[in-house]
């Protein structure tokens, strides 16, 4: 399996551990489960299930669940288990997937052998990797929005969209709306934010701290402080009217998503890895930090697993990349990115540790061709001799940029341990820069992108 072929990455729930999407087996027939993003099942009564294709299952999916035909688009099947998560094709067999989970976890995993042996994946209704935002902001259809929703709400809750406290108290408000209905004065709303706090808001924003270490941080104060924020949001919810085909709560999901929409990591698929540490201390000892890789039509996002923050953010415009897997050596993807040293421009090189380098290569190769497939084209000539415009395309999304300070979405590029180099015949060498050319040659066009390498100046050389 390659990258194009399926996402693997690191799952973000894994509490759901250990489900089994085959209920019951036959000489010819089989229940097959399948888990919506809230949970909730989909049982299928399926002939043959050895040779159904994950198109066939995903084709009943839809009739069950009488979604629009955009569904089909926006939304695929995925094998999940608490080790690994994979987006099928069309073409994919997922009895025959699931059969060869064990070999998929020791070749895209660091799995022990116990864990490997206890995994067992379950077969999950989600949002498409490859489904462009924008068309997402044209779908009126409430369950498909609610799903939608449902899918981005546990990824905000579990952390794996990192979110700044105001904009965490502004989706919390959100789904206050759609679980509790309109804010009344005379509710008793704090009681119930005070007692699932967790429903409305990441785990590591509900802790309260203890202790006297914990009043050091200030942490004893945070949990009130977050009940009152997300309180406070949840009376400024404004409750507008859907349009004709979209009710009142669908309007509360499609703002919940426009707000996630701001996240540049919104419908990426995410990888686990690990990246080298700056040197730190009098015996500048580095060692690894876990990372998770958020890979998108748009981008690429290197997330610190513990601290919940973005440590890089990279368009692809901005990047090149390649990955190597030496024998006998870790697997590696190299992200190759315009940096500074010192106020000297130089080329930056990141390498990421993982198992899955090989599928996220893939992965962003296969994300630029398809954005480069989308592009409008040039007028061409009819037979007539007259020229025909291009159909015409939406507007890509346009995020607003947060200026807000420390953010989480902001890179943090002083918290990675990067190569820094420009090279000649001569050897690697520090310059100044004029970028022509790059180490790798897998990137974005020239015409489209900006990046390219660090071109060396007899008057400018400093060995390295």
């Amino acid at each position: 399996m390659d990258g194009a072929e399926g996402n693997t990455g690191q799952p973000g729930h894994a509490e759901r551990s250990h489900r089994s999407s085959v209920s019951s087996v036959g000489v010819r027939a089989a229940d097959v489960l399948v888990y919506l993003a809230d949970d909730t099942v989909v049982p299928l009564a399926v002939e043959n299930l050895s040779s159904i294709s994950a198109h066939e299952l995903h084709r009943a999916v839809h009739d069950v669940l009488q979604l629009p035909d955009v569904a089909l688009e926006a939304f695929a099947l995925w094998l999940v288990s608490p080790l690994l998560e994979v987006q099928l094709k069309p073409k994919h067999l997922p009895y025959k997937l699931g059969r060869q989970w064990p070999e998929l976890l020791l070749r895209f995993t660091d799995a022990s052998d116990d864990d490997v042996a206890m995994d067992e994946p379950s077969l999950q209704f989600r949002r498409n990797v490859f489904f462009p935002k924008h068309r997402e902001l044209q779908i009126h259809d409430d369950e498909v929005l609610r799903l939608f929703y449902e899918e981005a709400k546990g990824n905000v809750l579990t952390a794996r969209y990192p979110c700044d406290l105001e904009d965490c108290e502004v989706l919390g408000a959100l789904v206050c709306r759609v679980q509790l209905g309109p804010y009344q004065p005379d509710q008793p709303a704090a009681c119930t934010l005070r007692e699932k706090l967790d429903s409305f808001l990441p785990a590591h924003l509900c802790k309260r701290g203890h202790g006297l270490f914990a009043a050091f941080r200030g942490r004893g104060s945070k949990t009130g402080s977050s009940e009152q924020g997300v309180l406070n949001a949840y009376r400024q919810v404004k409750e507008a009217t859907g349009s004709d085909s979209e009710t009142t709560l669908g309007s509360h999901y499609r703002a919940y998503l426009l707000k996630c929409h701001e996240l540049p990591f919104y419908g990426c698929a995410f990888f686990h890895g690990e990246v080298d540490k700056p040197a730190q201390g009098f015996l500048h000892r580095g060692g690894r930090k876990p990372v998770t890789v958020a890979i998108s039509l748009e981008g690429v996002y290197v997330i610190d697993s513990r601290e919940k923050y973005v440590l890089l953010g990279l368009r692809f415009q901005e990047l090149s990349w390649d990955h190597t897997s030496p024998e006998e050596e870790e697997p590696v993807l190299w992200l190759e990115f315009d940096g500074d040293s010192e106020g000297t421009p130089v080329n930056k090189l990141l390498r990421i540790y993982s198992k899955q380098a090989e599928l996220m290569s893939g992965l962003i190769e296969y994300c630029i061709e398809l954005s480069q497939a989308a592009e409008p084209t040039l007028p061409q000539e009819s037979a007539s001799g007259s020229q025909e415009a291009p159909s015409p395309s939406p507007p890509p999304t346009q995020r607003p940029k947060l200026r807000r300070q420390g953010s989480v979405v902001c890179s943090r590029i002083q918290h990675l341990s990067t190569i820094d180099y420009v090279e000649d015949d001569k050897g690697v060498k520090r310059v100044k820069p004029k970028r022509t050319t790059s180490f790798f040659s897998r990137q974005l066009s020239s015409s489209q992108g900006s990046y390219s390498v660090v071109q060396p100046t007899d008057d400018s050389l400093e060995q390295s």
